[in-house]
């Protein structure tokens, strides 16, 4: 992978579509059809046309399935065995495997369950990208939301922060006054799929 004029990798793309759908029955939404395909595909292909050339997936719930079902070609799976104790389980291992991967520079983190969510989203979060210690996210009328890019300096403080459901929530509300809010409610909704009455944004 060709690295940036700073001697730094470009930012990858870190999907988290570990979840096991509790609330809609177990059914584990990554999986989830949406436009005929596995929900997983489209998130993967917001990342990819937003710029992340490098993308890693952390699956968890029927990953086998995922695997079997779901065309990712050029991702890294990441298999997460802790997945059912929350998101933060996911995230710790999604870091830990750009880590290994020698991604120096940033990981712009999105969520399988938010398909309001494309590549123009994507494009600018990643444009606040300016170095390792960057900090930025997308805001929805003026509500943080996803995507989140972190920069390579954060990593081991969020991954120690990162526990059950809460992901990194804890420590974006801890660093409230570094992060670069990027207004994105004009090209995208930050909605999730979350109860059976959400699975209408599917249709």
């Amino acid at each position: 992978m060709a690295e940036n004029d700073h001697g730094e990798s470009p930012v990858a793309g870190l999907l988290l579509a570990a979840g096991g759908g509790r609330r809609l029955g177990g059914r584990p939404k990554a999986l989830l059809p949406y436009r005929g395909r596995p929900l997983v595909e489209h998130a993967v292909r917001s990342l990819r046309e937003g710029g992340c050339e490098r993308v890693h997936v952390v699956v968890g719930a029927a990953a086998d399935e995922v695997r079997a079902r779901a065309v990712l070609p050029g991702c890294v799976l990441v298999d997460n065995p802790e997945w059912a104790s929350g998101m933060g389980s996911s995230l710790r291992a999604g870091l830990a495997s750009l880590t290994a991967a020698s991604v120096r520079s940033a990981a712009l983190v999105m969520l399988v369950d938010q398909p309001g969510i494309g590549p123009a989203a994507v494009a600018r979060v990643l444009a606040a990208y300016g170095s390792p210690t960057t900090l930025a996210a997308a805001s929805y009328g003026g509500e943080r939301g996803h995507p989140v890019l972190f920069g390579a300096r954060h990593w081991a403080a969020v991954a120690a922060d990162a526990t059950g459901d809460q992901g990194a929530r804890g420590y974006l509300r801890s660093h409230a006054r570094d992060i670069a809010l990027v207004e994105c409610g004009d090209v995208a909704e930050g909605y999730d799929i979350d109860t059976e009455e959400d699975l209408s944004h599917l249709e």
